[in-house]
């Protein structure tokens, strides 16, 4: 044995190397090296247009300008006070159907998760047209409203504040029920039960136990839904009016009619740089760690306790927790007073109740609004109005006769695809690498991946245009296809990541064991099992093609045009019922996608 020990090369026993991190790192290098090109520089390269004049010397002007202007800095509070109303109203009408989905039955989520992500899959144009239709002078809203005597005349429900922030919360209320979701669905429901057992009434062991466990996910969906909501340009520009105009139709006006590059930058930086204060203050108080829902709960009470801001935040939310609670206890003290529980009868659960009609209300506005688009295209009419007049399907014939909406479609479709590919082919690898392996950088690579969710999208489509014009990519399908793949491929990544999660290693391992190759087992395997998120991966990055405006905008330029981008230039000059046919068109298109994939993938996808 020490003969053996001295001389290894006498041991008949081979030595295996550790393998280096870098060499298992290597998947990722493809992806990295396309969001560096496609998006961190060109966005740098935005921040140092904004600091220059136009001989390349350092200059404050354009932000002098900015804030020295009391229209920029009055619609810069207009941005803010949009993005916080959006955030408050969509956290409040989310909370109860994301805690109904998480703590019902899985077949009754199931099905009522389908109904939750409609309005999700659905494009961001179709939602708003479907908004103009229920509350335009001649909507059905309004007509109801007339019918039941309750107004005298048709009240002014868009192209106002009222307008955006019903837009708005439509919008991204999926967003934060989801988001809300993946955390609750966590959050272990015997705690509740316990507590009950202890002697706390339900409204205490919930504001208690319950609510501060959710509270991550709270926070994560108010940050994604601010963020989101700060670029925000087409709910404002055809629902709201001139008082209600956002700092993303800032930009596009200075590039659009001005062509005054370097303020447009200046105001993009300006927006930018209020979403990473957001994040700031965010990762301050809550760490960034929470945004996953992965973080434990130690963790988060040692974030929550860093600084001032999170001693702050902990006394008076448990102040606000403790009165919640008092008040639940209250009402039903109250409610046993006026209606005492006879022996005989079960226990009443009025609180269950109450949250299965909220959930239903939530529902049903998220899901209806968009399928009053469909009559209204079939009306022989030649204005946007409830009740359609007659039935006709020249709308329908506008479209197939007209070149420039066919072109439209079949670009939208073809690059939509392009962008899929693009997006598997570099983030199904990245995904396998951050789900399977320990990195030491982990968290800064997730980071740069997720970076473009973030980031306004309008800001990318300034930065991109900037970039493209330089290299000749404007109005060019693989110029668009490369901006939409920067903001598809974070969908991938994640969708391919959660479901490598939960999928069993050990089976590649018994494969290996039994003399199958690497690539052998990731396609006799691994794939086949996933094959339900690489399908769902793929339609995620076609529809978020499909249906991008904010990219497309610029980088289509003149030369070029793409579905949403046709809809929404012919929005801004005239708004007739071509719009709800081509409307119909896409739901038609995204439903039968999302069809299709359930079909391929199984019941489970």
């Amino acid at each position: 044995m020490s003969a053996v020990l001295a001389d290894p090369s006498a041991s008949p026993v081979k030595i295996y190397k550790r393998r280096p991190e870098w060499i298992g790192a290597l998947p990722l290098l493809p992806i990295l090296v396309f969001l560096g090109i496609a998006f961190v520089y060109p966005v740098a390269q935005l921040l140092w247009l904004s600091a220059v004049d136009g001989s390349g010397n350092l200059t404050l002007t354009h932000y002098a300008k900015l804030f020295s202007t009391p229209l920029y800095i009055r619609v810069l509070l207009i941005t803010f006070k949009v993005a916080l109303w959006t955030t408050a109203i969509s956290l409040l009408a989310s909370y109860p159907i994301a805690y109904f989905l998480a703590t019902t039955t899985a077949s009754t989520r199931d099905r009522l998760v389908i109904w939750v992500l409609l309005p999700f899959w659905t494009s961001f144009l179709v939602r708003t047209f479907a908004w103009i239709v229920l509350l335009g002078r001649k909507g059905a809203v309004n007509e109801v409203l007339v019918a039941l005597g309750i107004a005298d005349a048709p009240a002014d429900l868009i192209y106002n504040f009222v307008g955006v922030m019903v837009g708005m919360c439509h919008t991204l209320m999926p967003l934060a029920v989801l988001t809300m979701l993946s955390v609750m669905q966590n959050i272990d429901r015997g705690l509740m039960q316990a507590a009950s057992t202890l002697g706390a009434r339900g409204g205490q062991a919930f504001w208690r136990v319950y609510f501060p466990l959710s509270m991550p996910g709270v926070a994560a969906s108010g940050l994604l839904v601010f963020i989101t909501a700060l670029g925000f340009f087409i709910v404002p520009a055809l629902l709201g009016g001139p008082r209600d105009m956002m700092i993303a139709q800032i930009i596009i006006f200075q590039l659009e009619e001005l062509l005054n590059w370097n303020f447009a930058g200046a105001v993009a930086v300006m927006l930018l740089a209020a979403a990473i204060i957001v994040f700031a203050i965010y990762d301050r108080m809550l760490g960034m760690s929470t945004l996953s829902g992965s973080a434990r709960a130690t963790e988060r009470e040692s974030v929550a306790e860093r600084g001032l801001l999170g001693r702050l935040g902990n006394w008076f939310g448990g102040r606000i927790i403790a009165v919640l609670g008092r008040l639940s206890d209250l009402c039903g003290e109250l409610r046993d007073r006026i209606l005492p529980l006879r022996p005989d009868r079960a226990p009443r659960h009025v609180g269950r109740a109450v949250l299965r009609v909220a959930a239903g209300a939530v529902i049903v506005f998220l899901v209806v609004p968009t399928f009053f688009v469909i009559p209204v295209s079939f009306t022989t009419g030649e204005f946007i109005e409830w009740p359609p007049r007659g039935f006709s399907w020249k709308w329908y014939a506008e479209i197939a006769n007209s070149p420039i909406w066919q072109a439209a479609m079949v670009r939208s479709v073809s690059i939509g695809l392009v962008t899929a590919v693009l997006s598997m082919l570099i983030g199904v690898p990245a995904a396998f690498v951050l789900a399977r392996q320990r990195l030491r950088a982990r968290i800064a690579i997730m980071s740069v991946i997720l970076l473009p969710l973030m980031v306004p999208h309008i800001i990318i489509g300034v930065a991109l245009f900037y970039l493209y014009a330089k290299l000749g990519l404007v109005g060019t399908s693989i110029g668009l296809a490369l901006g939409h793949t920067v903001l598809a491929v974070p969908f991938v990544v994640v969708t391919v990541m959660a479901v490598l999660k939960n999928y069993d290693e050990r089976l590649d391992q018994a494969a290996w064991s039994l003399g199958a190759g690497k690539l052998t087992t990731l396609r006799l395997i691994t794939f086949p099992i996933i094959k339900a998120g690489l399908i769902a991966g793929f339609l995620f990055a076609f529809v978020k093609s499909f249906d991008e405006l904010a990219v497309s905008l610029f980088i289509t330029g003149g030369l070029m045009t793409t579905l949403p981008k046709q809809m929404w230039a012919d929005a801004l000059l005239k708004v007739n019922p071509t719009l709800t046919a081509v409307s119909t068109i896409m739901l038609i298109v995204v439903t039968s996608a999302i069809l299709i994939a359930e079909r391929l993938s199984g019941r489970r996808a």
